[in-house]
């Protein structure tokens, strides 16, 4: 019996990718399809990082094109590329950096940084190359989260090289000035220290950079939605009704200033008992995902508050290093690859292709 393509790209129709939903042939990641007589080869890419994916996903498709009758040998390439995409009207991509998530909350004292590292070093660890930029000015605590001291280096004399653990880029305030000392400056001062801190870190070809938002929405979200090319936000909250009472705020400005939300997570949905193992609701229940549909964005997950949480990020060793392979950590990977498929799915960055016109007076 004559294989065809048609008869491969209709069983490859029928396998579903379990991280976007969608079969491979609608998402287009199904390319490359070589016949060699009853021999079929053919690559699948991934538009997100997903190194502990991979197999699954090879094994899944070689599965399903050996049921194909007469089959002989069946090479299936994974690989993962990923793109920049869309961002605000009239803001340019930043060189070397293909998308900027921020993470960001309407409340302080919520778990938004500790939540931010976390996806971040998720992200590296499915392969991703990521930075994360702490945008706290008044409060930077990425350097104690992740165990970095001492003071960014310049090469150039123009630009500063970003501090790095754990396969993390990192830039903050935090690292030029001192822990005791507090940041008593006005909002102009503030939003310039931002861009600087954004604009002349010298990233190095970044996938995602992750903006860890100061609470609120004053000057610096405004800014940083204004000026900096944010692909997507993601907020967190608690499942308290004052803590979503924020959370809608801040939703409600990447709204208006065209900045998708990709999606909510839900921080301290359980408590878990250190010494018996009991889950009690302390803040409340169902929150995050009431909101979800009442917005009509994504829940990306719930994550519990524990006392190993909080342990391991004021220690400078956040969840995912500490425990690579715990419950905790396995939250954290499947929240960063949901907030990463949702990257994928924009609309991607075609600002490149497009010639700059330039007026000459002859």
């Amino acid at each position: 019996m004559q294989i065809s393509v048609e008869a491969v790209k209709e069983v490859l129709s029928g396998v579903i990718d379990p991280n976007t939903n969608k079969d491979f042939v609608a998402t287009k990641s199904a390319k490359n399809i070589v016949l060699d007589g009853a021999d079929v080869s053919l690559d699948i890419e991934l538009g997100y990082p997903a190194k502990s994916q991979i197999d699954a996903i090879r094994k899944s498709v070689i599965s399903a094109l050996r049921a194909i009758p007469g089959v002989g040998n069946v090479s299936v390439n994974v690989y993962v590329k990923i793109l920049s995409h869309a961002v605000q009207r009239g803001v340019k991509l930043m060189p070397n950096v293909k998308n900027i998530i921020a993470v960001a909350s309407g409340k302080g004292g919520v778990g938004k940084s500790t939540t931010a590292v976390n996806l971040a070093l998720a992200l590296a660890a499915e392969g991703a190359s990521v930075g994360i930029l702490d945008a706290d000015i008044y409060g930077p605590s990425q350097p104690m989260m992740m165990g970095i001291s001492g003071r960014p280096e310049t090469v150039d004399g123009k630009t500063m090289e970003p501090l790095e653990n754990y396969g993390l880029q990192v830039s903050s305030i935090g690292f030029m000035i001192d822990p005791d000392e507090p940041m008593v400056w006005r909002g102009p001062m503030v939003t310039q220290a931002l861009q600087q801190l954004l604009e002349q870190t010298n990233w190095r070809d970044l996938d995602y950079l992750i903006v860890d938002m100061p609470p609120g929405t004053g000057d610096i979200q405004l800014t940083l939605s204004q000026k900096v090319p944010v692909t997507g936000a993601v907020i967190v909250t608690t499942p308290q009704d004052i803590a979503l009472l924020d959370a809608r705020k801040g939703l409600k400005m990447f709204e208006k200033v065209g900045i998708p939300i990709l999606g909510i997570v839900e921080n301290m949905s359980t408590h878990i008992c250190s010494n018996c193992g009991h889950a009690e609701a302390i803040f409340g229940s169902g929150g995050g995902e009431k909101m979800c549909l009442e917005y009509g964005v994504a829940f990306l997950g719930g994550l519990p508050l524990t006392m190993s949480i909080r342990e391991q990020a004021d220690s400078g060793k956040p969840t995912v290093v500490a425990d690579p392979d715990g419950p905790v950590t396995a939250i954290y990977k499947e929240i960063a690859r949901k907030i990463a498929v949702g990257v994928a799915e924009r609309a991607r960055d075609m600002s490149s292709k497009f010639p700059s016109i330039v007026i000459k007076n002859d």
